[in-house]
């Protein structure tokens, strides 16, 4: 068990003590330095190829006489270390050798040849010496002489690797060498630069680094500055340096030195001040946490408390945590009551209960209470003994040597040559999207010339999308063979055109861009299905992370028909092919079952369909990734909740929990490791899903690691509805804080968790959030959602709301026992109480005295959480249906009765609203008003009960719609005190002018001048914001019609992304009817006319763009 005083004399981690540099007066043990003899040859090798040169720069004017004089004695032999000074920087400086160079030529051939005193000697030297040459691409020489203190210049003496060598050696010297050294060196500190070298090759005269604290840091030379951390020597000296040292501090190395030289509380009030100094940088300031809680000392251990509320801090206090646990069980105690300590106070106490018996008595009253309110708080239920658990969590198949069973090898089998395109119903047209706004000039080429071009390899890249999406077929389908698709803009886009247009024809140039851009460009390979592909799919399963998922789409997919294709490879030679083709097939055969997979493969006779057999029928507990991750130690599961039983009686032992967490950092996204579900089945559902919370926020608190990814993606595996409710917060900031990909991972997380609750959270956030790009990954993973259920996005919407547990009626009863309350709903879908007695309460009262405590507990926090959920999905729903009135969406009566009418939320919204039955396609079909009564009959605006026929579409009506019968229906909602939940009733109605009727644009509206904020307030109604151009400006503004069609304005100059304030008036100067959002941008004119709309479009339309005038 760690005391104290342990904790106070820990070692320093070994990633600091590589950097210290050695030191006579600390005791190390220090590498031994030796002298380099090859290095010392090749020094004497460079001088004496430079000596002419050398020799003609003494000469020279602009050389200070005694210099020369001083280099011509040492190119005569003498042991003068000024001369070798001069001669070296003259040597290097014709060469540029040493410093580019991390070996340090002269200082071991000054040693070798006269000692290593006088290697110190001449290396002090080197500061004041300057080679003076003119600016051009072949530097003329002045001359070399004294330098100055305002010359600026960068000499090798200011590297560390030189100095550091030379001060290794002079530590390793015997102590008659070092002495006469320092003697030496005594008389060389004429300068504040040589001052700087000499306290740092001889650290042990402090009362020249107490003459280098006190001067002025300024004087000194900037490059040489990083040696002030590596001679000090005392905590004062540290304090006098502190101005030079705060960026610095972001090496380990810096701070190293000044806990070896100063003691681990030196660094403290540095770090700090740095810290606190305000907008530093995240990277910097997670370094500074971790360094202070690296400092075996009780200032860096109380720094982290007192900065506990930091959103870094809790990862460094943790980790401070584990390496001194007394320290941090004596100075969390005493900060209990501070915000942010409670939580990792408790945490400690619960992961260490022996050193909390040990040391209770010791703490301070204050303290004491803490730990034992927390104590008293834990209640730890007892561990499960090992014949209660299946052998996976007792003696897991990782933890024994693996049976090195020889795989089945099948050469030389043949692939299928499986080679065709299977399109979804209405995908070839959704992919054969209309680009020819992108080249309007188009109709001005010569296809002829064109093809000339392309044949000759002249054609240039950006024209290759252009030449295979517009030009004729007969002219360019011949050319796809050996086509190897650029990498231009939005390849994903137009090769879909390509892949669409052309088909096998452009297969093999689809795999080429595929292959380049597996994360972008893999999707355009969805429909194919070639041996080519299975396997390219089957690599991206395993080694991918965002293709993964296009691989898992894509199997899901095309399923048993690819297992032919992957046959070969599973069968074939071990390596990263067989590995990826294993794979696929276990993936399909999760869908399909073993006996399909078998069959699939009986395409290659027996012995193959029997091989195959073997493998996925083998024990999927076994089937383990060829490298086993490594748990991080912030995954420590004493610092987690336990993972309770079914029974909740019994939890998994601590080395069970960590056989858990094993199986949660091997699982991946769609490639699960089968011990997952074991555990699920064992475990109660809620403490599992706490545990995988605890986890995340964990891996949060050590600053989310990137290599530690899976403690997100686990909460697919072990959350729950309270995860959602938890994450889908967390998820809708990530992006502003500069987390988008964990964002878009998250969203994997709540399609992973799949229960109602997360689904309609991922639909809110495809709905409605403020990041653009989260939005759209979230609609693309409702859209992966909804077509694994052969649904469209709006069919899957429908269902996505939850019944929160109310009766068929749409309420809840809340029991007391002796008292019982009524749940309602508004028209705004905000739940209500009612008493028995049908009065209105403000609030549910709390629980009293007289009242049953469970029901009235599991009554109340039932209550709470129906209010939570509901605020969630009511403005999502209320918009929604709005949305469906203006968008003319129609439900079969079927749908209607029974995901809307009938749905017990959903259906308070229903019958605040009148709907419209359209029985018969055209002008010619009936149309039907109608509400939806109390009783859920249907009644027209004479309240008689109306009788649908089954063949009816149902939809919100539009004010338009009831036309002569508006006011009588306004009369029948007003004698019933129905309240609408958004205007519907008492919606205005638009009409364009006869004028504008046939025209695609709207010039009431051009040329007006508006603030931005009015156009942005167009979002709130569906328009979308458009895609950044030219300086993060947003050019237009453009909201989906009916039909695949835009009402676009086109705006000048734009809206400033990030900005929106600095472009604060916006000219409208077009709207129009358009087929893409940009094509008013891109100089293109409408492309419909408002008499192709319906009326109801037309009056939203203005609706919207009223307020603008």
């Amino acid at each position: 068990m760690a005391t104290a005083a342990d904790e106070d004399t820990r070692e320093m981690p070994d990633a600091w003590r590589r950097h210290l540099h050695p030191r006579r007066d600390r005791p190390g043990p220090w590498p031994q330095a030796r002298v380099d003899a090859s290095a010392a040859d090749e020094a004497r090798a460079l001088v004496d190829w430079a000596r002419p040169r050398i020799e003609d720069v003494l000469a020279l004017p602009g050389t200070t006489p005694a210099l020369a004089e001083h280099g011509r004695a040492y190119l005569n032999g003498e042991a003068d270390p000024l001369g070798a000074a001069v001669v070296a920087v003259v040597a290097t400086s014709e060469r540029n050798h040493v410093k580019y160079s991390e070996k340090d030529l002269f200082v071991d051939a000054w040693a070798a040849g006269h000692g290593v005193p006088f290697a110190a000697c001449a290396f002090a030297w080197l500061s004041e010496i300057m080679a003076d040459r003119r600016m051009g691409p072949e530097a003329p020489w002045i001359g070399v002489r004294e330098a100055e203190p305002t010359d600026y210049y960068d000499g090798w003496w200011a590297d560390e690797p030189p100095v550091r060598h030379l001060r290794s050696l002079l530590t390793a010297a015997h102590d008659d060498v070092y002495a006469d050294a320092v003697e030496r060196l005594a008389r060389l500190r004429g300068t504040p630069s040589q001052k700087l070298v000499v306290s740092y090759l001889v650290p042990t005269r402090q009362d020249w680094v107490e003459e280098i604290c006190s001067l002025q840091l300024g004087s000194l030379h900037g490059t040489a500055l990083w040696m002030l951390p590596f001679f000090v020597g005392a905590p004062h000296q540290v304090a006098q340096l502190a101005p030079r040292l705060g960026s610095a501090l972001a090496d380990p190395g810096v701070v190293a030195a000044l806990v070896d030289g100063a003691g681990p509380a030196a660094p403290v009030p540095l770090l700090t001040d740095v810290l606190d100094e305000g907008d530093i940088a995240p990277r910097f300031e997670r370094t500074l946490l971790d360094h202070l809680a690296a400092l075996p000392a009780d200032e860096a251990f109380q720094a982290l408390v007192d900065r506990a509320g930091r959103p870094l801090a809790p990862a460094a206090m943790s980790a401070a945590s584990q390496r001194f646990p007394a320290r941090a069980l004596r100075l969390l105690a005493g900060a209990a009551r501070k915000p942010k300590v409670a939580e990792p106070l408790r945490v400690h106490v619960r992961a260490h209960p022996e050193l909390v018996e040990a040391m209770l008595p010791e703490l301070p009253d204050g303290s004491r209470a803490a730990v034992e309110a927390i104590r008293a708080a834990t209640v730890r239920v007892p561990d499960a003994p090992a014949e209660a658990l299946p052998p996976l969590l007792v003696d897991p198949p990782w933890s024994r040597p693996r049976a090195k069973a020889k795989p089945v090898v099948i050469e030389d089998l043949s692939s299928p040559g499986t080679r065709s395109i299977v399109w979804e119903p209405g995908e070839q047209d959704e992919w054969m999207v209309d680009l020819h706004h992108l080249w309007r000039w188009v109709e001005r080429l010569d296809w002829q010339i064109q093809v000339e071009k392309f044949t000759k390899g002249d054609l240039p890249g950006h024209m290759h999308p252009l030449f295979f999406v517009e030009g004729p077929d007969e002219l360019v389908r011949p050319l796809l063979a050996g086509w190897e698709p650029p990498a231009p803009w939005d390849v994903a886009e137009w090769m879909r055109v390509v892949v669409s247009r052309f088909e096998l024809d452009a297969l093999d140039a689809a795999v080429f861009a595929a292959r380049r851009d597996p994360a972008n460009a893999g999707a355009v390979l969805l429909p194919y299905l070639s041996d080519e592909v299975a396997r390219l799919m089957a690599d991206w399963l395993v080694r991918l992370k965002q293709a993964g998922g296009t691989a898992r789409t894509w199997f899901r997919r095309h399923g048993l028909t690819a297992v032919p294709a992957l046959v070969p490879p599973a069968l074939g030679k071990a390596g990263a092919e067989r590995r990826g083709a294993e794979a696929a097939l276990r993936f399909i055969a999760a869908s399909y079952g073993a006996e399909a997979i078998v069959e699939a493969a009986r395409i290659h006779g027996d012995k193959a369909a029997d091989a195959i057999e073997a493998l996925v029928s083998a024990d999927p507990l076994g089937v383990l990734p060829a490298k086993m991750p490594v748990v991080g130690d912030w995954a420590e599961v004493r610092l987690l909740p336990q993972i309770l039983l079914r029974d909740r009686a019994h939890a998994l032992p601590d080395a069970a929990a960590q056989h858990v967490l094993t199986m949660l950092a091997m699982s991946k996204p769609g490639e699960v490791y089968a011990g997952v579900d074991v555990v699920r089945e064992l475990c109660d559902r809620e403490s599992l899903a706490e545990f995988g919370w605890a986890l995340f926020r964990q891996w949060e608190a050590f600053g989310a690691p990137s290599k530690d990814g899976w403690a997100l993606t686990q909460l697919g595996l072990t959350g729950d509805d309270e995860t959602v409710r938890r994450l889908a917060p967390v998820i809708r900031a990530w992006p502003g804080d500069g987390g988008h990909n964990k964002a878009v991972t998250g969203l994997g997380v709540l399609a992973a968790i799949g229960t109602d609750v997360a689904l309609m959270h991922l639909h809110g956030i495809s709905q409605r959030v403020r990041f653009k790009g989260l939005k759209g990954r979230a609609q693309d993973k409702i859209a992966e959602v909804a077509a694994e259920l052969e649904l469209t996005a709006e069919q899957l919407a429908d269902r996505l709301v939850p019944d929160f547990g109310l009766d068929a009626d749409g309420g809840m009863a809340l029991d007391y026992g002796p008292r019982r309350f009524t749940v309602g709903f508004d028209e705004q879908l905000k739940p209500y109480v009612s008493d028995e007695n049908g009065t209105r309460r403000k609030a549910l009262p709390k629980p009293g005295a007289k009242d049953d405590p469970d029901l009235a507990s599991a009554a109340y926090k039932a209550f709470s959480t129906l209010k939570k959920d509901v605020r969630t999905v009511a403005a999502d729903q209320l918009r929604r249906l709005e949305t469906c009135m203006v968008t003319r969406r129609r439900w079969p009566l079927r749908e209607f009765e029974e995901l809307l009418a009938g749905h017990p939320l959903v259906r308070h919204i229903v019958r605040r609203l009148v709907w419209l039955a359209c029985d018969g396609d055209g002008d010619g079909g009936k149309t039907t008003a109608f509400r939806v009564a109390e009783d859920g009959t249907f009644a027209d605006a004479d309240d008689d009960v109306l009788t649908l026929a089954d063949s009816c579409e149902v939809g919100v009506a539009h004010p338009i719609d009831l036309d002569g019968s508006l006011g009588a229906w306004s009369e029948v909602f007003a004698d019933y005190e129905i309240l609408q939940p958004f205007p519907q009733l008492g919606r205005a109605v638009h009409r364009l002018a006869d004028e504008a009727h046939d025209g695609g644009r709207l010039t009431c509206f051009e040329g007006l001048t508006v603030p931005v904020g009015k156009v942005l307030g167009l979002t709130s109604r569906g328009w979308e914001r458009g895609a950044p151009q030219d300086a993060g400006v947003e050019c237009w503004i453009s909201r989906r019609l009916p039909g695949g069609r835009y009402v676009v304005i086109d705006l000048d100059p734009g809206i400033a992304v990030g900005a929106v304030d600095a472009l604060p008036d916006q000219t409208l100067r077009a709207v129009a009817l358009t087929k893409r959002p940009e094509q008013l941008w891109m100089g293109g004119g409408p492309t419909a006319s408002f008499a192709d709309l319906d009326p109801v479009t037309v009056s939203e339309i203005l609706a919207d763009l009223s307020p603008l005038s």
